[in-house]
């Protein structure tokens, strides 16, 4: 038998030691969140994707009454990115979500589908993505998805 150990790694950021592009797409992030269609839940999500180029695309979470038909923020922007761009790799996501007009303490972690999405988007231009989910209280830093999902579904070479 083969024993294999996995590991994720990540930084945990106050809003000072961010560099400057992390705090632009954190706050076009939290921006979206105040355009998210959430009646269900109550909980807005935004995300924002920085291209290569500098351009910004933003995404929110985006619910419906026949759940779940829905969709995340993740995927509403990168989607909507690689809909408008689709030869531009994306650099930075950052994702941000808020409750009853309030920033959540805590970041939240994007969801499985999301994940795998976000695998996509690296295996699609060939780069890694750095993610910045954020909280009021701490920011987490991760460079790669498969820091986030390191078994992930890849296609077949």
């Amino acid at each position: 038998m083969q024993h294999i150990e996995l590991t994720c790694s990540f930084s945990v950021l106050s809003w000072g030691e961010l560099p400057g592009d992390a705090q632009q797409v954190i706050e076009a992030a939290k921006e979206a969140t105040f355009r998210a269609y959430a009646p269900y839940s109550g909980f807005s999500v935004g995300a924002a994707v920085l291209l290569e180029g500098d351009t910004i695309v933003t995404g929110n979470n985006q619910e419906n009454a026949a759940f779940p038909s829905g969709l995340c923020a993740e995927r509403t922007a990168l989607f909507s990115a690689n809909a408008l761009y689709p030869h531009t790799p994306v650099k930075i996501i950052a994702i941000a979500a808020q409750q009853e007009g309030k920033f959540l303490l805590d970041p939240i972690a994007p969801c499985g589908a999301c994940r795998q999405v976000m695998v996509e988007c690296e295996q699609r231009f060939g780069k890694e993505i750095e993610i910045y989910l954020y909280g009021t209280e701490k920011i987490y830093y991760l460079k790669g998805i498969r820091n986030l999902l390191p078994l992930c579904f890849e296609r077949v070479h």
